[in-house]
């Protein structure tokens, strides 16, 4: 079994987590426009929702992205309830939302449930509408796939790409500055993974990491292989590679894969990866931890904080999907007044949180000096079950 020790972080190392972070805030602060000088538009704008299948994420920016428009008063004042289903959420919006301008149409939702022979029925079938006048005014397109069908030049329906790992790396946008069509928007973080695996080989120092994704070029994508490539040269540790399910109707086929995966990794590497696919969800996340835990494998979760709470060691990610929420709410609001999706501002840099977990820290071995305690802005001391109450 392979254990380390995390040398003393010197005051220079907690300088210089302190500049990684403040990079982070950049362009942060003027995420809101004031209200009452944003209702220009006089139609009302029919929504629709496309998405290659469901994922937590996609439900989690939805909301955000509504409640960002309640903040800015284009949608009356609303509680969203916990549904935890994209197409039911969609429902109950279609239901119970009262805006002046903007009607989301429950007919208006598209699935492709992961499964790539829907998914080309699909893309003509939505497509099709997009081009009918008077059916659909603006399309949510939740992550790569949706992203991929709707960013072409066969339709000009404004187009929001909302949850995408690299938009650019996919191809649905030209670059982090040039959209490349003008009805298509997609939001990009860039170097946000870099600083990520930077941070994390900074405090671990770890010598081998792993990492599990699909083999594919989406798979490629959403695990961020460039950026983590581009990191293991510049701080010269080896990237041990497994290879998943993740894109496919078979949830339990694609949570089988990692595990598979991760149980193969621990006995090669002293680090993992651990990245946004199917496979990895809140019924294998307590299995990756205890298997990465009882080898004393530091995680380092790409998705964010919960993660961490249920275990993964530490992550580098936004605090919640509030303030992605309002840049997306912002960006909208300025095509509601006439602006081109295309046109707009696409990269979003926030402030983003280092979350560890000191159970986890405990139980592979790492001592937690006072100085990354200063820099942690989330500690979670006991390892939690998804699903409980614990803090």
């Amino acid at each position: 079994m392979f254990s380390f020790f995390i040398s003393f972080v010197r005051l220079k190392l907690v300088a210089t987590l302190f500049s990684v972070l403040f990079l982070y805030s950049e362009g942060a602060a003027s995420l809101e426009h004031p209200k009452g000088q944003l209702k220009l538009s006089t139609k009302v704008w029919q929504l629709a929702y496309y998405e290659g299948g469901y994922h937590k994420n996609y439900y989690d920016y939805l909301v955000a992205t509504v409640e960002g428009l309640v903040n800015l008063g284009w949608i009356e004042p609303i509680e969203i309830p916990k549904i935890e289903n994209t197409k039911r959420l969609w429902g109950w919006l279609a239901n119970n939302v009262k805006s002046e301008h903007l009607k989301f149409i429950e007919n208006n939702y598209f699935s492709a449930k992961w499964d790539q022979n829907l998914r080309i029925k699909l893309r003509q079938e939505v497509i099709q509408k997009v081009n009918q006048p008077n059916k659909i005014d603006l399309i949510f397109a939740m992550g790569t796939w949706a992203g991929e069908d709707l960013a072409n030049n066969k339709h000009r329906t404004p187009t929001f790409v909302i949850s995408s790992s690299d938009p650019v790396k996919t191809g649905i946008i030209q670059s982090a500055e040039k959209s490349g069509y003008k009805h298509v928007f997609a939001r990009v973080s860039p170097q946000r993974y870099e600083k990520q695996i930077r941070l994390f080989h900074d405090l671990v120092k770890f010598k081998k990491l792993g990492i599990a994704y699909e083999n594919t070029k989406n798979g490629e994508a959403y695990a961020a292989l460039e950026s983590v490539t581009k990191i293991a040269k510049e701080k010269k540790f080896e990237l041990v590679s497994c290879h998943t399910k993740s894109d496919i109707p078979d949830g339990t086929l694609a949570t089988s894969s990692v595990l598979s995966c991760v149980h193969t990794l621990v006995n090669e590497v002293d680090a993992l990866y651990i990245t946004v696919q199917n496979g990895v969800n809140n019924h294998s996340i307590p299995k990756i931890v205890q298997i990465a835990n009882t080898k004393q494998v530091a995680t380092l979760s790409q998705q964010g904080i919960d993660e961490v709470k249920y275990g993964m060691l530490m992550s580098v990610s936004p605090v919640g999907f509030e303030t992605t929420g309002q840049f997306i709410a912002n960006a909208l609001i300025e095509v509601f007044n006439g602006a081109n999706p295309g046109d707009l501002k696409q990269i979003y840099d926030v402030e983003n949180s280092v979350a560890i977990n000191l159970e986890t820290a405990d139980k592979i071995g790492t001592y937690i000096y006072a100085e990354w305690l200063a820099v942690a802005d989330v500690i979670y001391k006991k390892i939690s079950m998804p699903g409980s109450k614990q803090p």
